[in-house]
């Protein structure tokens, strides 16, 4: 990481609503002025009146197109005729390779080799050379100077103001199509994000809080700005795309004078966050675009009856994530259960029990017997079955007629304590 960052502070220069304003004249029309729209049940959910902001749909699928164009756009052609170089999880990385090349310019994206497979392709289709370095974005950035002595121009993912001012149009889109905001919560990884969005709402908005978002294994700017305690506990985080170990200088600067807080959210919450706004505003989103509504999840009481305004800010994320997510998702929710029945090990015995859970609504999934290690006796078989139900209450109707019909049963694995509340239909309105 070491090498991504610009020593001292007296390089640090003010963003400000012009360079805001220019990036978005630069801009123009090549990335889509996204929606800023109203979620009427997710507001009912939470109890706070909640405004989203696309950003998932722009073409590459994230916000990070905005920067990464503002950048190249302010190149000479003398560094357009040599290249470009970045380091990226996956989505600074797309709008580099995709703008570079409407540009005609040569670019070369340094990877982590753990980005999800879906970005490392997508960025090479849109004719970057992909190179994979280490296990995570900062041994990625290890790489970059032997890039740069090549005469090849780094384009910084998030400390840099050209990347910031581009990031900001999404503040001035919002200040424009939208009512105004008690809040706006932002997912924070390096900080460019906040930091152009904070500059935009300053200079437009002055009374509207803005607070930052991280996952609790990488809460670098929590940890930074004194909001956090502890070591930074790193890790696999489902919101790859904000997990950034140290934050810029220049955006860690930006948020000391205009973030109020940044609040650390579970991993859990944003499983849930990423179910929630596929199921109720049919949107995808990755970890990392579904980490503000994390924050109101998680703190509910917080924001209660505030206008907030959330940034979906990316929506690439791997199927098999994606399945897992919603699988245990389902868990917490109470849907999707797992039940040990005792009955007797004699042919005849199973169905009644399985007719009783296809009668509640349960959706028999998996069926294992245990005659060994589960502490029946040498007549008797732990039957596990894997079920899902229509809504966490049919889990105790359920027992209760297995109990009555004479069986011995329990949950053995039950939702999680903190679970998010059910949703009830199936809405399809905002």
């Amino acid at each position: 990481m070491a090498a991504l960052r610009t020593h001292g502070l007296e390089k640090y220069m003010t963003l400000t609503l012009a360079d805001i304003r220019r990036a978005a004249e630069r801009l123009g029309d090549a990335v889509v002025r996204t929606p800023f729209l109203y979620s009427q049940t997710l507001s009912e959910l939470t109890g706070t009146e909640l405004w989203l902001k696309f950003e998932n749909l722009q073409f590459t699928g994230s916000f990070k197109e905005r920067g990464a164009l503002n950048k190249l756009l302010t190149l000479g052609e003398e560094a357009r005729r040599r290249g470009v170089v970045a380091v990226s999880a996956g989505n600074h990385a797309q709008g580099v390779a995709l703008h570079a090349r409407r540009l005609g310019i040569p670019a070369t994206i340094i990877m982590p080799s753990s980005t999800p497979t879906v970005k490392v392709k997508r960025t090479a289709s849109f004719g970057a050379t992909v190179e994979l370095v280490g296990k995570d974005f900062a041994e990625a950035s290890s790489a970059v100077p032997q890039y740069v002595e090549r005469g090849l121009t780094f384009i910084h993912p998030f400390d840099d103001p050209d990347i910031m001012a581009g990031q900001g149009t999404i503040g001035l889109e919002m200040v424009e199509q939208g009512p105004p905001l008690d809040t706006v919560l932002v997912a924070v990884g390096g900080g460019g994000l906040i930091g152009g969005v904070a500059t935009a709402f300053r200079a437009l908005s002055p009374e509207t809080r803005i607070i930052g978002v991280q996952s609790e294994l990488y809460p670098s700017m929590a940890l930074a700005l004194g909001h956090h305690a502890g070591p930074l506990p790193g890790g696999t985080s489902v919101a790859e795309g904000i997990a950034v170990a140290m934050p810029g200088e220049r955006t860690l600067r930006a948020a000391q004078d205009m973030v109020e807080d940044v609040l650390v959210v579970p991993e859990a919450s944003i499983e849930d966050s990423v179910a929630l706004l596929l199921q109720i505003e049919k949107t995808l989103c990755e970890g990392a675009g579904a980490a503000g509504l994390a924050a109101v999840l998680a703190n509910p009481d917080r924001f209660r009856g505030q206008r907030v305004g959330l940034i979906l800010c990316g929506g690439n994320i791997d199927m098999r994530v994606l399945t897992a997510m919603l699988q245990r998702h389902l868990v917490r929710s109470g849907q999707l259960v797992r039940l040990q029945v005792t009955m007797l090990d004699n042919a005849g015995t199973l169905g009644p029990a399985a007719t009783i859970i296809g009668n509640m609504g349960g959706n028999i999934l998996e069926v294992t017997h245990d005659r060994v290690f589960g502490g029946a006796s040498a007549r008797s078989a732990n039957t596990i079955f894997t079920v899902e139900l229509p809504d966490r209450e049919r889990n105790v109707a359920m027992l209760q007629a297995l109990h009555q019909a004479g069986f011995e049963a329990r949950l053995i694995q039950q939702a999680e304590q903190n679970c998010v509340a059910p949703v009830p239909g199936d809405p399809g309105a905002r």
